[in-house]
């Protein structure tokens, strides 16, 4: 794998794999082996973080066969749906792009509708503007529009105030997670709340704001520079690139953490995604080009 970025478990245990930079959705057997490319999308043109991201099945993928991608065009990210080996049909468009902080995570929650993380895209006054889908979380329909619900009216707009959200998973409780980049001193976990600010770019890690929500856990950029997260158990698992390492975080069941604990550190490199496969194994994406 060159630059492997998102990866959805398919429900026989195969997993869908995306390159970032060559936008492949390659194929890999649920007990390991060679990746096989299943189709390579020409929308896709990236460069520096931008390209093919994030991937997700949709809830009824069993009937209907869909798959969600975000990825990077020559104007904007974007959001879109297809059925493998076919033509992706864009259902968001006109997420701001930039050389860094795409964001690109997808995931389907347990209430059905599609939550995509955003970054900044270098101009951190967007995360504040309810009106830029830059520097978000954002909460969708099926077929892209606003789910019913959500806190900005009319809007995608789930919450407000993100850097640049490469990591989401949902607890048992329905509670979502959330990971995100800081600047120069401190990466977060979130617990998120619709419509609540989390605070950049005026805060970075804690503070005694009352307009923001305060993170749950900040790390040293040194020591995570975080990007996909999973939640098995009590226990939420993040990727750090940066880091060199996957993070577990013990969650209380009340929506507190305790301390984090590192482990892997520094036997695999950069860590990029970590999701549950059917048989409870933890897959985790690296930037070595290879899947442990």
């Amino acid at each position: 794998l060159e630059a492997p970025w998102g990866i959805a478990v398919l429900p026989g245990g195969e997993a869908l794999v995306t390159e970032r930079d060559s936008a492949r959705i390659l194929r890999v057997p649920a007990a390991g082996g060679a990746a096989t490319e299943v189709q390579r999308l020409s929308e896709v043109d990236g460069g520096g973080e931008g390209g093919l991201l994030g991937i997700a099945l949709s809830p009824g993928y069993a009937r209907d066969g869909l798959v969600y991608v975000y990825y990077t065009t020559a104007e904007d990210n974007r959001i879109a749906r297809m059925r493998l080996g076919d033509r992706p049909e864009p259902i968001v468009t006109g997420i701001p792009r930039s050389g860094i902080h795409n964001g690109g995570r997808l995931l389907f929650g347990p209430d059905g509708y599609l939550y995509a993380g955003t970054g900044d895209a270098s101009d951190s006054g967007r995360s504040q503007d309810v009106g830029s889908l830059g520097g978000k979380i954002l909460r969708m329909t099926l077929d892209g529009r606003p789910a019913p619900g959500n806190p900005f009216g009319d809007s995608l707009v789930f919450s407000i105030g993100h850097r640049n959200v490469q990591g989401l998973a949902f607890d048992s409780a329905g509670r979502l997670w959330a990971s995100e980049f800081g600047q120069n001193r401190f990466d977060e976990v979130n617990r998120i709340e619709a419509g609540r600010s989390y605070g950049w770019p005026t805060v970075e890690g804690t503070s005694d704001d009352p307009r923001f929500v305060q993170p749950l856990v900040t790390w040293d950029t040194s020591d995570a520079s975080p990007s996909g997260v999973a939640i098995v158990g009590s226990t939420l698992y993040v990727a750090a690139l940066r880091g060199e390492r996957l993070w577990q975080v013990p969650l209380d069941g009340r929506g507190g953490v305790g301390p984090p604990q590192a482990t892997l550190v520094g036997e695999y490199g950069r860590l990029r995604a970590v999701v549950e496969a059917p048989d409870g194994a933890l897959w985790l994406l690296t930037e070595q080009f290879q899947l442990v």
